[in-house]
């Protein structure tokens, strides 16, 4: 009898079609710096695991902004609240615990965040993320509408309280 599963290397043969003519198209390191307002196409990914920066902006529009961020182990990306500015959140690598609530003194809503997970913070939503693991949490973040200046570079967690003021 003939036996698909071992006819292949993978077992759905078009599951995955790799560009051929870019070899290792996975492991390219983009530039980071702000790409906006300007078309983009990139690893989201890769460019989100590549990054050691605290935060940096990746992409700028007039109704949407891509930030990439780098928590490093046991800290945090501030108690914050955007009045007019909806946050989606995805962790690409570690883990963390993010908190909400609608005063800063009572973070009632708190889930446990890992790999793959997503998490999205109503505007006027107080908010917290914590590095509860034991390497830097990655993680790219959009805002609607932008949050911060275009070309945003925060090297560390100090630069970025230091230039928010």
């Amino acid at each position: 009898m003939y036996n698909y599963y071992n006819a292949y290397p993978y077992p759905y043969p078009y599951w995955y079609n790799p560009p051929t003519n870019y070899p290792n198209y996975h492991h390219q390191l983009i530039p980071l710096k702000d790409y906006g307002p300007e078309p983009f196409v990139f690893n989201i990914e890769e460019a989100t695991k590549q990054n050691n920066y605290f935060r940096i902006a990746l992409w700028t529009g007039c109704y949407l902004q891509l930030t990439l961020m780098s928590i490093r182990v046991g800290e945090d990306i501030g108690l914050e609240r955007h009045p007019d500015v909806d946050q989606f959140i995805r962790i690409e690598e570690g883990q963390g615990l993010i908190k909400m609530g609608d005063r800063k003194d009572c973070l009632d809503f708190q889930r446990n965040v890992f790999d793959d997970y997503a998490v999205i913070i109503p505007a006027g939503k107080w908010h917290n993320l914590i590095n509860t693991g034991n390497k830097p949490l990655k993680l790219y973040s959009i805002y609607a509408p932008p949050e911060h200046p275009h070309g945003t570079l925060h090297e560390t967690k100090r630069d970025a309280e230091e230039k928010h003021g």
